[in-house]
C-alpha cells in the first residue's frame, strides 16, 4: 500500500543568503558528504572540542571525555534516524569554540506544487535539519571549526520517486553578526513511495582568523535552507 506524509498548511518565509565575504575568511572546505536513506553506524574522526549531539549516543558531555569522531557523516546520520536529542555544547564552557546552531526557522522548509504553496494536500517534500555538532581546534589566532548537520526529507502527498535535492547555506558570523564565511551545499536524497523518509547528513571544515582583541567563542557558525527555489513555502 503507498505510504505517505501529510504536512498542515504552512506560511512562507524567505530568507536569501547575502554573498558578501569579509577578509577574515581563510579556508572553507569540504571533507565529507553523504545522503542516504539507511547508514552503518561507526565512525572515526579527529579529537577536539566537541559538542551538539546527544550524550546518551556517544557518551559523556564532558569536553575532557568526548569520545574521537563524533562528528561525522556516520554518527549524524545514526543520531538523525534515532532522533537522539541534542544537550547543551559543553566546549561553550570554555568559550573556546564558536557555537552551531540552525539559522532562525530555516531549519525547515516544505515544497508544493506549483501555484499551491500553503495547501497540505499539494506538498511534495518537506526538509528537516535536526541535528548539529561540531569540533574545534585552535593554532594562534587560527580557528578550524569541523562541523556538521543532519536531518531527513519527508515525502508528501504529492511526492515522487526519485531524488530529492535542497540548497543549503552555512555561514560564520561575528559578534556583530557580519558574515566572515559562507558555503553552499546541496543535499541529494532518494526517497520512494513506499520508503518515504529519506536521511542527510553534511561534514565540512572552515577556518578563519580571529582579530585581535576579540575570542572564538565570540563567532557563531549556522545552516539553514535556502528558500529560493520553485514552490518553497
Amino acid at each position: 500500500m503507498t505510504q505517505f506524509v501529510s504536512f498542515p498548511p504552512t506560511g512562507a518565509r524567505s530568507v536569501r543568503a547575502r554573498t558578501g565575504l569579509s577578509g577574515q575568511l581563510v579556508r572553507l572546505t569540504g571533507v565529507g558528504f553523504a545522503a542516504l536513506m539507511s547508514c552503518s553506524v561507526g565512525g572515526c574522526g579527529m579529537s577536539s572540542l566537541t559538542s551538539g549531539i546527544g550524550g546518551s549516543l556517544f557518551g559523556s558531555t564532558s569536553a575532557a571525555k568526548t569520545p574521537t569522531g563524533s562528528v561525522s557523516n556516520e554518527n549524524l546520520l545514526s543520531a538523525a534516524k534515532a532522533d537522539q536529542p541534542e544537550t547543551a555544547a559543553a566546549a561553550d564552557m570554555a568559550g573556546g569554540c564558536p557555537r552551531f546552531s540552525v539559522w532562525s526557522r530555516d531549519g525547515q522548509v516544505t515544497v508544493y506544487e506549483a501555484g499551491r504553496t500553503g495547501d497540505g494536500l499539494a506538498v511534495l517534500h518537506r526538509g528537516e535539519i535536526s541535528k548539529t555538532a561540531r569540533e574545534c581546534r585552535q593554532e594562534g589566532n587560527r580557528v578550524t571549526i569541523k562541523y556538521g548537520f543532519s536531518g531527513k526529507i519527508l515525502l508528501g502527498p504529492r511526492g515522487k520517486t526519485g531524488n530529492v535535492q535542497l540548497p543549503l547555506t552555512v555561514f560564520v558570523a561575528d559578534a556583530k553578526r557580519e558574515r566572515v564565511a559562507q558555503d553552499a551545499i546541496r543535499i541529494d536524497v532518494p526517497v520512494a513511495l513506499d520508503k518515504p523518509i529519506g536521511y542527510f547528513s553534511a561534514v565540512r571544515e572552515v577556518t578563519f582568523t580571529v582579530p585581535e582583541g576579540s575570542r572564538p567563542g565570540d563567532f557563531e557558525v549556522y545552516v539553514g535552507f535556502d528558500r529560493n527555489i520553485p514552490g518553497a513555502g
